[in-house]
């Protein structure tokens, strides 16, 4: 057998690749399943994985997820076809918050209530949004166990070629990294790598069996440079998340359950015992403990997001804190946006039956659309993100008020990337 050969066998090809498997990579796929286009989504492990224990999404949010049910509205499928429509609105057990935060401070003994955004906002465990997500796409869309190492360009066609941890290599025509804040695409895009913030975050979720007595609405409780942040889920689940200052403990206990929950019970000393109830109550499998990174603003001002036929969504692209609450939503956005442009674009090309060399120049035109169309979005968030993590952080005065001074000139009203709306499928 010659080496020709063996390259063959080793080689898979496809039309169009996602490289992750979280909320991003299964919406794009999804999005791009509603318009009559095939994908499949790579996966590392060896089953659908929710980073982290749940997702707040906002109003912008929740116009991207009903873009992505649309179609579906004239052929009377909607309750028969879209479980992402069902789950949205029928789902039980999934209930709404109101659009207010209460801030409290416990060492200061005072309270302030402050909006949170406009329209709905509700709170999901993220491995239901996923189950649902995966459950709408057509069987094996998603190839499990597949690590993608490298990509890199076919000098002759100038596809890419995507290499993976045991050896094979897969052809796409189309590459989409949803691959997170350490994404291998971005890697091949060029992209700066994410930068962290000095603060880390605990997330988990608790549940109650005979349910809770908190209200439906968002509660951050502030004491010593503690945040504690509390939100239902709904009458039995509360979603909560401890943020502080990273210190060198917090990478002896990124995986170990035992001691994320012990380092994180003697950090909330002081806090109501309802609080110290509800994270020692908290679900093993739920917990993480992450540092919190971000995409600088000015380098996805700068960042060039396509190369060829390749592009980033998601956390791959635009990885923020989540003081915004805001990156699942957007990812959302980019799912729907992408697909869009790409559906236009490929549709163009299927009309005249055109060759492989036109379907790259018409995928990267639409590439290039989305990109135009994704960069001040996720610029203007990017930046509130950062002035805001500069805020809550451990900053100096100096950048403390330079902060506040810049939120008041770019971001006087705070909750207006609620109110975004990335438009129809």
């Amino acid at each position: 057998m010659d080496r020709r050969e063996v390259k063959e066998e080793e080689e898979e090809e496809h039309e169009i690749v996602i490289v992750g498997g979280g909320i991003c990579g299964l919406a794009t796929a999804l999005a791009l399943h509603r318009k009559g286009v095939r994908s499949v989504v790579l996966e590392k492990s060896e089953t659908l994985r929710a980073t982290g224990a749940a997702i707040a999404i906002l109003a912008n949010g929740w116009l991207a997820f009903i873009a992505l049910a649309s179609l579906l509205f004239s052929h009377n499928l909607l309750f028969l076809s879209c479980g992402i429509y069902i789950y949205i609105y029928s789902h039980t057990r999934c209930l709404n918050f109101p659009c207010v935060a209460r801030e409290v401070w416990l060492d200061k003994g005072s309270t302030k209530e402050t909006s949170f955004g406009h329209g709905e906002a509700r709170c999901l465990k993220r491995s239901d949004l996923i189950n649902t997500l995966e459950d709408a796409l057509p069987p094996h869309t998603i190839h499990f166990g597949c690590q993608i190492v490298g990509v890199k360009l076919d000098p002759l066609t100038f596809n890419p070629i995507l290499q993976l941890l045991d050896g094979r290599c897969i052809v796409a025509k189309v590459l989409i990294g949803c691959d997170g804040a350490n994404s291998v695409v971005a890697d091949f895009l060029e992209l700066k790598p994410p930068k962290a913030f000095p603060l880390s975050a605990v997330r988990g979720l608790t549940e109650y069996p005979s349910g809770h007595a908190f209200a439906h609405e968002f509660v951050r409780m502030r004491m010593n440079n503690i945040m504690v942040g509390r939100v239902p889920i709904d009458d039995k689940s509360v979603n909560w998340m401890v943020g502080q200052q990273s210190t060198p403990k917090d990478t002896r206990a990124l995986q170990n359950p035992d001691l994320i929950i012990q380092s994180t019970l003697t950090l909330i000393d002081g806090f109501p015992p309802e609080i110290q109830q509800m994270i020692e109550d908290s679900d093993v499998e739920s917990l993480s403990l992450t540092h919190v990174r971000y995409r600088a603003p000015w380098d996805l001002l700068l960042g060039k997001f396509r190369k060829g036929t390749v592009t980033v969504a998601g956390d791959a692209m635009h990885v923020m804190g989540p003081f915004l609450g805001q990156g699942g939503s957007v990812g959302l956005e980019d799912a729907i946006v992408l697909a869009r442009c790409l559906y236009q674009k490929l549709s163009e090309v299927h009309q005249i039956q055109s060759r492989s060399q036109m379907m790259m120049h018409n995928v990267a035109e639409a590439m290039d659309q989305y990109v135009k169309e994704r960069r001040m979005r996720v610029v203007r968030l990017s930046m509130q993100t950062y002035l805001t993590g500069l805020l809550v952080g451990p900053s100096s005065m100096l950048v403390k008020l330079a902060s506040i001074v810049l939120m008041v000139i770019f971001f006087r009203n705070q909750n207006d990337h609620t109110t975004y709306d990335c438009g129809l499928l």
